[in-house]
């Protein structure tokens, strides 16, 4: 699986940046355990490929704090901890609340359109009780404000946070009645984008942020 996702053509990625994609996923996606040794002979042997892309992946890996480096034992990973979850949460709350508001004075009409028709998604899927669709759209959701922001730079950094946070979205989007609160949550987010309130944009995300967080805190272990 890994090979051909590795293959696929990707414009404008190389091929070290396609492999720390797919090793970053595996690692969120828990197929290399917290303290698991990750060997580049291994890993190039299974994706395909040369050992010096591989080398270099795990170099961006340790860089994101995501693998650790130890002498006499090698590169390790270390995952994503409780202290790492509240600190993406915090910074969330403040760069999303900016990111908000600059969407609402940028967003094109495709895009509003395109948020309109996301919500409208997460609440069929949240009405079969589809976690696995409705969290791939909650991130489709929150990505469409990123772009419409018009700031690659802060685009970027929220979109890497997205990654991060899948460890716990799945978890805690399991607990009963959370599906229906952030179908709501995310409505009030779409009134201030129609409405065009930054104000209110900003403050309904950092208000939906914060109920995530509460809701991960009370129900996830990691």
């Amino acid at each position: 699986m890994a090979s051909r996702t590795l293959n696929e053509d990707k414009v404008g990625m190389s091929l070290t940046s396609r492999i720390f994609h797919i090793l970053r996923e595996d690692i969120l996606n828990d197929k290399y355990k917290e303290g698991e040794k990750l060997g580049e002979a291994k890993l190039a042997e299974e994706l395909g490929v040369s050992r010096t892309p591989v080398r270099e992946a795990l170099k961006q890996l340790e860089l994101n704090g995501i693998v650790e480096n130890i002498p006499n034992r090698g590169v390790i990973v270390r995952g994503i901890s409780k202290r790492d979850i509240d600190d993406i949460f915090t910074i969330r709350e403040a760069v999303e609340g900016i990111a908000a508001s600059w969407a609402v004075e940028r967003i094109t009409e495709d895009e509003l359109k395109k948020l309109q028709e996301t919500h409208e998604l997460m609440e069929f899927y949240a009405f079969k009780n589809d976690i696995e669709k409705f969290a791939e759209l909650n991130t489709k959701f929150h990505e469409i404000i990123y772009e419409a922001t018009k700031s690659r730079h802060l685009e970027q950094i929220l979109r890497n946070f997205q990654y991060y946070m899948k460890k716990t979205r799945k978890k805690s989007l399991q607990v009963e009645g959370r599906l229906n609160d952030t179908i709501k949550e995310h409505e009030e987010v779409l009134k201030a984008f129609l409405q065009k309130d930054h104000i209110k944009a900003k403050e309904s995300i950092a208000s939906h942020i914060r109920n995530s967080r509460k809701n991960v805190e009370e129900n996830t272990e990691l």
